[in-house]
């Protein structure tokens, strides 16, 4: 076989055992798709989730070997146990274990070149924390894991959006935007635009926090402040930056063409416009690692779990753009 015709390997991961998410990793078996899919998760699950979606996957125990073909059902596995077995709906704290070391196979295997990107399915924060395992969520534990800075951003084909912040109380959003964490996230986006997305000068457009960017001073002073001031330090050193922009003009067709990602300053402020327009389509990428990591852009569905019925269009969206991103790093090589 010739090693460059070799399918990208794909660790996915399936996330809370009793949401949908081992459902719609069976579903993405079952797609076409040129891709070598190891799911890192527990065979039983997975043969459970099969038989919930009435599909006939082929499991094949993941020996490290590459291939320059798979055939939809075909699905390689890295067999990680479940403690319990699920009962979809109900999480089971005593599962957080195997859930942690699904993810921690995926990053570190990765990072050892076994797998060329990570593709994740939903997981239950709670249930891990009710555990007695402090846990935040993916973005973190990657971070975490290999000791990388990073940025949360959501990708639609149409829309990029990255975050400063990212679950804050809203009350607690001002004090967190300072010159150092926007200068820290906004070197973090404006690099990966260019490793990951081949801009080479990448155009960002900033939000501002308060209605109308501030309108001057009279609807806040955070925009003059430290928002200004930094856009201004950092496009002394290059960088492209529009804004501060009210956003609730920054989105509307006419001023999308002015850039190639927009920063928001808190979670709520960006996330409508892009989820209202493409959420069966949007991806959750975690900038700054040093591996591709996409996910869905939605929670484990605990009220669908079992039924065979969720829809795997963000799944597969993500398992597309994580394939994009490995050509392109391809490409620039």
């Amino acid at each position: 076989m010739n090693a460059d015709r070799a399918l990208p390997r794909l660790a996915v991961t399936a996330g809370e055992p009793a949401g949908i998410g081992p459902e719609l990793l069976i579903r993405l078996a079952a797609t076409p798709l040129a891709a070598n899919f190891v799911a890192v998760s527990d065979r039983a699950l997975l043969r459970r989730a099969a038989a919930r979606c009435g599909l006939d996957i082929e499991l094949i125990d993941d020996d490290g070997t590459a291939t320059d073909r798979r055939a939809a059902g075909q699905l390689r596995v890295h067999h990680v146990p479940l403690a319990a077995t699920e009962q979809p709906g109900h999480p089971d704290p005593r599962n957080a274990s195997h859930v942690l070391a699904t993810l921690a196979e995926a990053a570190d295997g990765c990072m050892a070149g076994r797998y060329d990107a990570i593709v994740t399915a939903p997981l239950q924060k709670a249930s891990i924390n009710e555990a007695g395992i402090p846990f935040s969520g993916h973005t973190e534990f990657f971070a975490e894991r290999a000791q990388a800075d990073v940025v949360m951003m959501l990708a639609s084909p149409e829309l990029r959006v990255a975050l400063a912040t990212t679950h804050l109380p809203l009350s607690a959003v001002p004090a967190a935007i300072t010159r150092e964490v926007l200068g820290r996230v906004l070197r973090i986006v404006h690099h990966e635009l260019r490793a990951k997305y081949g801009f080479a000068e990448p155009r960002i457009g900033v939000l501002g926090l308060n209605p109308h960017a501030g309108e001057g001073g009279h609807l806040g002073r955070e925009e003059l402040d430290t928002i200004i001031p930094l856009l201004d330090a950092l496009r002394s050193e290059g960088m492209s930056l529009v804004g501060p922009l009210p956003a609730d003009t920054a989105f509307v067709p006419a001023q999308r063409g002015r850039y190639d990602a927009v920063l928001a300053m808190y979670h709520d402020q960006a996330l409508p416009v892009l989820k209202s327009e493409a959420f069966d389509r949007t991806v959750n990428l975690t900038l700054g690692l040093p591996f591709i990591r996409t996910s869905v852009d939605h929670g484990t569905a605990l009220d669908l779990a079992g039924t065979g019925k969720a829809d795997p269009s963000s799944l597969i969206a993500a398992a597309n753009m994580a394939l994009d991103l490995i050509r392109r790093r391809a490409d620039m090589s």
